[in-house]
């Protein structure tokens, strides 16, 4: 295992914000991550982790700075790790549209040229990178996972493809139904070619109906979201998840967008969520 190398430290909430690169084995490439540690992670106790996936054009950094996280981390006692959203560097294909390449990693394996070498961020997610976290920092094997727009995509499908990983599963406007979406349709036809099973098996939509593993799941929209129901759809979703007896709290809020501000409002109810399911 390549060992991480730190880039940044920062005192916040009297824990530590912190960010490292590393090579991955999964995408080929130098990876940064973010991890905040609370401090009862400095106090000799090892604690469970809540994972969060970005949306399209964002690093580790947006959420780390704009939504307020590491308050309600700190206050609960639960680590937060922050990967980037895709693969980035010279060598590593891209292209012209911000919902594509670099920034927009879609948590997929990709099977399909330029995208194959390096587009590995499910396995990253999944596999990589819990295992270098649980290795080298203080923290338990207890896990649970949430994210935004893509993010959410990335948080929802992958929750429901590993019963049993992680404790719950939240999202702030997802993209839940990506085979028919714009955004998702783009990424999966580059990604994954013109398969449409193969497109399902990164649906969240389409994985609920058979997935038996039940897990909480909570979801917050807004209504003045211009991405909102076109491209999100997380009716859709709720609709499929309820009528297979899943419990999925579902809040479409009055006036908010699709910004950090949005994610900012409501991140103390989603911190709060994950910590009840890890039993904190």
């Amino acid at each position: 295992m390549n060992e991480p190398t730190l880039i940044s430290h920062n005192k916040m909430f009297n824990g530590h914000h912190e960010r490292y690169r590393h090579f991955s084995t999964a995408t080929q490439t130098e990876m940064v991550f973010a991890v905040y540690l609370p401090p009862q992670a400095l106090q000799g106790y090892r604690v469970p982790v809540l994972y969060w996936l970005s949306g399209l054009t964002c690093t580790d950094e947006n959420f780390a700075t704009k939504a307020g996280a590491q308050r309600f981390a700190a206050q609960w006692g639960v680590a937060l790790v922050m990967p980037d959203t895709s693969p980035r560097g010279e060598a590593v294909a891209n292209d012209e549209g911000y919902d594509l390449g670099q920034g927009a990693g879609f948590y997929v394996d990709a099977t399909q040229e330029p995208w194959a070498a390096h587009y590995r961020m499910y396995d990253y997610v999944t596999d990589e990178l819990p295992t270098l976290i649980e290795a080298h920092f203080p923290v338990t094997d207890k896990r649970s996972i949430f994210g935004h727009s893509m993010g959410g995509h990335g948080a929802l499908q992958i929750a429901l493809k590993n019963p049993g990983r992680y404790a719950a599963v939240s999202a702030f406007a997802p993209i839940v139904n990506p085979s028919h979406t714009p955004w998702g349709q783009k990424a999966f036809a580059a990604y994954l070619g013109d398969d449409t099973a193969a497109w399902a098996e990164y649906d969240s939509t389409e994985l609920v109906k058979n997935a038996e593993h039940k897990l909480p799941i909570l979801i917050d929209q807004g209504d003045a979201d211009d991405f909102y129901p076109g491209q999100l759809q997380p009716q859709t979703f709720v609709d499929a998840a309820r009528g297979k007896g899943w419990n999925v709290q579902f809040n479409l809020r009055p006036g908010y967008d699709h910004s950090y501000y949005f994610i900012a409002s409501f991140i103390d109810s989603h911190i709060e969520f994950h910590a009840q399911a890890l039993d904190l």
